[in-house]
């Protein structure tokens, strides 16, 4: 686009490279001297920042630059010229476009993930009188409270954004005394979710401490969203320009986001369920993509009957047949299913004959399951870590329910065989070369008798190990701990075979996909990263969310991760092409559990808020919400055919609850998925089946085995 060509030629005149600044030139037919004069003013102002403030949504591709002199521009104006900008990047209501003129090289540069403080700061720089701030906002409120009540819910989301924004705004113009009084006065008004982050705003009182904190930044560069009816917003907007109200009018269009839909305002109830996150509700235009939710079709193959069957069959004298027996999940995929994405769409690792022989297994443990629900609920069997003084941070169960991993606070990996089979490692090099390599029983020969144990412990780590999955092949274990690394495990072995340096901080989080081979891993730096066992650097980078990723899980499809954060909400992320193709909002705590349906058709999560919510994928809607629990929800587990949910959490209780109930005769109508207009069962009680205490042992791990046997594990806590 002809701005970055500017910004390049101006570099090539500034390095006196006048050949190659011809060649450009005249390769983008830009004659005469007169390229957009204004960006070289800008260049030259100063070896400073200069910001041009962002443009809202929808108001054309060009950007007027901001009058008035900025921090740091060496205190000269900005010229008023246009500066045109490339189309689909001015409608990005991310960032502004910050112009760089730092060690003679100018360059343009859309700014998404951390933008330069002073430059974002100085969209701050009005001239408000900061007496009037008060008036101006108990004058809204006072207009709002007295509206109608149809309107009054939706024009209420106004109060939080504007008060953050007002706040700011005083602190940076150094209003110091009027921003105090500002908060004290009205921090009490708002909704007892954002407790937190007014407790990091009440700590921001002088200019200096907004230059490096990150909340700070996150509310200037997202705009908040806000879903409001065509009649709310006429309403409001007829209340600001009659007031001549321009301070919060201001505000409204610098600084927020306001997605308007045709139709009936949404109730309290309504905007109750859906709010509460870092920056608003999602757009809707965010959810609005295609998602191949469908399930991956099966491959098929001959699986040989039961030996005592075939013995049967010989008395009777008659030649054994191996007839094919396809299981009840295998016959049902046969026909491909139309969500499903093309087989092909990833690469997925090809089936081994090892991985054959546990499918044959699997299906023979399927075959023998327990159909649950209302009137069949599962027993649970619970593994409590005693003395774990070493402090139990993390779970995870194999899928076919042989061994438990436990991650714990003094940076080891445990890992204990839960079957009668005691854990070896294979032999050693020495007496491998010893072992006749084309006896039958060559796989049970390699393994070393005398380090069988039940328990083996894997030190490595240099911090807390918050995350660790098994694949599903159990070859290998995944950990990923406060040093900022994943480590790859050998359950052969028992050793690290590989440490994936990629995050800088914690991570708190990571899994296996259900195919094995990738893996995903989320951490403090606010990213989820895909990788794969045999790279050293992330396939995938997956960037969005505006504070932690607390918690990562794999579509059973393998081609979509959904991450879990604490600004609030859960994103689902293409892995194909790295794409957020949902956002979903409404927890109002940070969220620390995820659960598929085995279907792969919903989502179920669960926050610190003590609430389980249910979401439709293919619409991108909520659809449920699951109240009880009364505090952090730590484990989400769907049974093995996803008739029944299981909860677990910080209150020492597992709550089961019926799914299939939960998830009938939802009304994803065109209108509903238009506007949101969810209607949630007012009480959740009728679908909830069981509530299981523990005596004293927080809920962290949640497991159904193949028979739908249900497993939950945590560490007894004394208190």
């Amino acid at each position: 686009d002809r701005q970055t060509l500017v910004a390049v030629l101006q570099f090539l005149r500034r390095s006196n490279l006048r050949e190659s600044e011809e060649i450009l030139r005249r390769e983008a037919r830009l004659l005469g001297d007169d390229l957009g004069g204004s960006v070289a003013t800008v260049a030259s102002s100063s070896p400073g920042v200069a910001a041009v403030a962002a443009v809202p949504p929808g108001k054309g591709g060009a950007l007027a630059g901001t009058a008035g002199s900025l921090p740091g521009a060496g205190g000269r104006p900005l010229p008023e010229g246009p500066l045109a900008m490339g189309g689909p990047c001015a409608s990005r209501s991310l960032g502004g476009l910050s112009v760089t003129g730092a060690q003679g090289s100018v360059s343009g540069v859309v700014v998404e993930d951390q933008p330069d403080v002073s430059a974002v700061l100085s969209a701050y720089n009005q001239q408000g009188d900061p007496t009037l701030y008060e008036e101006y906002y108990s004058g809204l409120k006072h207009f709002i409270e007295c509206s109608l009540d149809c309107h009054r819910a939706e024009l209420s989301q106004l109060f939080y954004p504007l008060f953050v924004h007002m706040y700011l705004e005083l602190v940076y113009n150094q209003h110091e005394s009027e921003a105090k009084s500002f908060f004290e006065r009205f921090h009490g008004d708002q909704e007892c979710y954002y407790q937190d982050d007014l407790r990091v705003l009440s700590s921001l009182t002088k200019k200096e401490h907004m230059k490096g904190n990150e909340t700070m930044l996150d509310f200037r560069t997202s705009k908040f969203v806000l879903r409001i009816s065509r009649d709310s917003y006429q309403l409001l907007k007829r209340h600001l320009q009659e007031k001549q109200n321009n301070q919060i009018w201001n505000i409204v269009q610098e600084h927020l986001y306001i997605d308007i839909f045709d139709g009936m305002p949404r109730s309290k109830q309504q905007i109750d369920a859906m709010v509460g996150s870092l920056a608003g509700e999602a757009k809707r235009e965010a959810n609005k993509a295609k998602v191949f939710f469908g399930l991956l079709k099966e491959p098929e193959f001959e699986v040989p009957l039961d030996d005592e069957d075939e013995e049967g069959e010989n008395e009777e004298g008659k030649p054994k047949k191996k007839k094919p027996k396809k299981d009840s999940v295998g016959s049902k995929s046969k026909k491909q299913d139309p969500n499903a994405p093309p087989q092909n769409r990833i690469p997925l690792p090809e089936l081994k004959d090892s991985d054959k022989l546990d499918k044959v297994m699997n299906m023979k443990e399927a075959a023998r399951r327990v159909r649950l629900g209302p009137e069949c609920l599962p027993s649970i069997c619970f593994y409590t870590f005693l003395n774990a003084y070493q402090g139990l941070t993390a779970v995870d169960i194999t899928d076919d329910s042989s061994m438990i991993v436990g991650g714990f606070a003094d940076s080891t990996v445990r890992v204990w065989s839960v079957t009668p089979k005691k854990l070896r490692s294979v032999k050693t090099a020495a007496d491998l070369s010893l072992i006749d390599k084309e006896s039958d029983d060559v796989l049970e020969r390699i393994m070393d008798e005398k380090t069988a144990s039940e328990l083996k412990i894997l030190y490595g780590h240099s911090g807390p190990v918050y995350g660790t999955s098994f694949s599903p092949d159990r070859n290998y274990l995944l950990s990923c701990s406060e040093d900022g690394t994943v480590r790859l495990w050998s359950l052969q072995t028992f050793t690290c075979l590989v440490g994936y340096k990629g995050h800088n901080y914690p991570v708190w989080d990571t899994q296996f996909s259900p195919y094995g081979y990738y893996f995903v891993s989320g951490g403090h730096d606010r990213v989820a990263r895909l990788w794969a066992t045999d790279h050293y650097q992330p396939l995938r980078i997956f960037a969005g969310h505006l504070a932690d990723v607390t918690c990562t899980r794999f579509h059973p499809n393998s081609n979509y991760i959904a991450t879990g954060s604490a600004d609030r909400t859960i994103r689902l992320w293409d892995v194909l092409n790295g794409n957020c193709v949902r956002i979903f909002t409404g927890h109002k705590g940070p969220i620390h559990s995820l659960a598929f349906s085995p279907n792969g058709r919903f989502l179920a999560t669960g926050a610190t808020d003590g609430r389980v919510l249910l979401w439709d994928i293919g619409h991108g809607l909520m659809v449920g919400e699951l109240k009880g629990h009364t505090d952090t929800i730590y484990a989400l587990r769907f049974s093995r055919d996803g008739e029944i949910l299981a909860s677990g959490s910080m209150d020492n209780t597992v709550r089961l609850w019926d799914a299939v109930k939960a998830f009938e005769d939802l009304e994803t109508d065109d209108f509903t998925t238009a506007t949101g207009h969810i209607n949630l069962p007012e009480n959740s009680q009728d679908l909830l089946l069981g509530t299981y205490m523990t005596k004293s042992t927080p809920v962290v791990h949640l497991h159904f085995t193949r028979r739908n046997l249900l497993l939950a594990a945590g560490a007894y806590s004394s208190q």
